[in-house]
């Protein structure tokens, strides 16, 4: 388990790379609140499911989550991400400024 320092993340809330389970959390005050679930190949990364517990839908948090792990892949300049999952590929296409990331197909 490896912690993702972002600094767009409000007090409380931690974000995580739980790479043994594939998946980027974001919590608060301990408690669960969304996942990205992902796939590494060692050269592309695919984002494939973006969760929000439903008690905590409704308030931009799979936003947070998938900003955080792009912000990480991002860092890391290692790898290219496959925007699988459809809540993703949105979120790049409203943050063009990240599509170099992107992996060509």
């Amino acid at each position: 388990m490896v912690r993702v320092t972002t600094s767009t993340l409000a007090s409380g809330f931690i974000l995580t790379d739980e790479k043994d389970a594939s998946r980027y959390t974001l919590t608060r005050d301990g408690q669960l609140v969304s996942v990205l679930d992902y796939r590494d190949d060692g050269h592309t990364i695919a984002l494939t499911r973006a969760f929000t517990i439903p008690t905590f839908r409704g308030h931009g948090y799979a936003a947070v989550v998938v900003e955080g792990a792009v912000a990480d892949i991002e860092q890391r300049a290692d790898r290219k991400v496959d925007a699988v999952c459809w809540y993703v590929s949105d979120w790049f296409e409203a943050h063009p400024e990240h599509a170099s990331l992107l992996r060509v197909r």
